[in-house]
Order: C-alpha cells, then sequence, then structure tokens
C-alpha cells in the first residue's frame, strides 16, 4: 500500500493537491467494486435475512377494517364510505376467467337479494385490471345470463391484498386467495374466513355465519353448533347465585345452569 501511494504521489506539487488525487483514486476504486457486485447480481447477506424475518401485518378478529381507495366495476369507492351505515362482506378471488371464481361470483350474485335483506353490501377483488374485470362480467353475463352486480376491486397493484393479507407467499405471491371478511357498519371487522386456491366457498355457511353475527349483536345471546336462522339461542350463563336461582325457575331448555336455551 505505502509504494502504491508513492506511485501516486507527485512531486513538485502540493500536499492538498496529493491528497485530493489519492481521494479521487479511492472513489474510482470503490465505485468500480459497487458496480462490480452489482453485476454480480451481489447483496449483502444482511438483506436477504431482513426480507426473510419481514412482519406483514394482517387485521384481525375486532381490529378497524383498514380504509382505501379503489377504482372498481362500479368505479371509485373509498371503502369507508361504502361501509356507513351498512355490513360489508369483502372478499377476493385468485383470478378472472377461472372456473372456481365463476362459480363463486355468479353464487354472490345469485344470492345477491338475501345479503340486501340482511343490510349487507358485497365487494369482490382479484389482482386483475379493471378492463379484465369488466370483460368477464360481460363474458358471464353473455355465458349464464348472471350479472355480478356489485364492484370488483382493481388491485393489479396489490395495494389492498396486501393490506388485508390476501396474499399469502406459502399459498401464491401473484393470486390472491379466497379470503371473505365480514365488515359491520361500524367498520369492524367481525369475522375471518379464508380457503386455498383449489377449494371454493360454501354461500349457505357465509350467510349463515352473517345471520349469526346479527342475531347475536340484536339479541345479546350466543349461537351454538350449526345454528341456523329460527333455531333456538343460548343464553349468556348467569353471573351471580341470584341470576342462578332465577334461571332454574325459568321456562329455558336447561342442560345445566350454565347451558340454557330459548327461542327468539
Amino acid at each position: 500500500m505505502t509504494r502504491f501511494i508513492s506511485f501516486l504521489w507527485i512531486s513538485g506539487t502540493t500536499i492538498s493537491e496529493n491528497l485530493y488525487k489519492l481521494n479521487s483514486y479511492f472513489e474510482l476504486i470503490f465505485t468500480n467494486i459497487v458496480i462490480f457486485r452489482k453485476n454480480l447480481n451481489y447483496e449483502p447477506k444482511k438483506m436477504y435475512k431482513m426480507e426473510e424475518n419481514q412482519v406483514i401485518s394482517m387485521p384481525r378478529i375486532g381490529d378497524q377494517a383498514p380504509d382505501f381507495k379503489a377504482n372498481t366495476t362500479y368505479g371509485p369507492i373509498q371503502f369507508s364510505e361504502f361501509n356507513k351505515g351498512s355490513w360489508v362482506v369483502l372478499f377476493s378471488h385468485p383470478a378472472d376467467f377461472t372456473p372456481v371464481c365463476t362459480t363463486e361470483m355468479s353464487g354472490f350474485a345469485l344470492r345477491h337479494d338475501e345479503f340486501r335483506a340482511l343490510n349487507t353490501k358485497l365487494m369482490g377483488l382479484s389482482i386483475d385490471s379493471i378492463h379484465a374485470h369488466v370483460a368477464w362480467v360481460n363474458n358471464v353475463k353473455k355465458n349464464t345470463g348472471v350479472l355480478f352486480d356489485f364492484p370488483i376491486i382493481e388491485d393489479i397493484s396489490m395495494n389492498v391484498s396486501k393490506l388485508y393479507g390476501m396474499l399469502q407467499p406459502n399459498e401464491s405471491e401473484t393470486s390472491a386467495v379466497r379470503a371473505v371478511f365480514f365488515i359491520d357498519p361500524e367498520g369492524k371487522i367481525r369475522l375471518i374466513m379464508y380457503y386455498p386456491l383449489n377449494v371454493g366457498r360454501n354461500m349457505d355457511e357465509i350467510l349463515r355465519v352473517l345471520n349469526a353475527l346479527q342475531v347475536s349483536d340484536k339479541f345479546k345471546v350466543a349461537l351454538p353448533l350449526d345454528w341456523k336462522p329460527g333455531e333456538k339461542v343460548i343464553v349468556p350463563p348467569p353471573k351471580t347465585v341470584k341470576d342462578m336461582e332465577e334461571r332454574e325457575k325459568s321456562d329455558y331448555e336447561m342442560v345445566d345452569f350454565y347451558l340454557a336455551k330459548k327461542s327468539l
């Protein structure tokens, strides 16, 4: 290194001029090293470690639904405005013009009136362009007579999919899984369902749990296994000895003091 510096040193020039020249040479060497690394697609190991350990937050039951603005088949929509005063079932599908997704979207459309009767709006999503969405809507209507009469989000940027944890890399890095989010009029996530790419959802179950959430809210009750609208519900367990004694005198269907059912 001493010989190298001596070689670069020019006699008859000032110390500052020689130091400036040395600095320029070292900068050139460093720049070439950086370019060489890039050409080899080299990145420090630490960067890969950061990517491997990256934590992506996913909404949970009880969380406020993340707000977003998106372009849809019914124009631009601000989700918080769309959600005001009604329940929303927000669901994703892997891709347009695919068989399982076509059956699911048709199922939502054919039973849309049942969701409306429960003060619930539908909103779909896939990582496709608005042009693909509109072409698919048109194709299905022409072939089956079924119109997807609810907004479908254009999410080619994957922004909404990532916001809601619909992209799950071990399943697919480019297609959303079959997620369903039940969001109440206050914008709170009340229930979440996830299905893999190759299994279609159960529309009866989606409507059943939506009914159950609303009945539970309205009557402050819980719902037993396989509950369906019209069936008996579970009343909250007693919290005091007095409540327990009163319950024993009630006309509830009693399994024991802590498990009692009633009709609404």
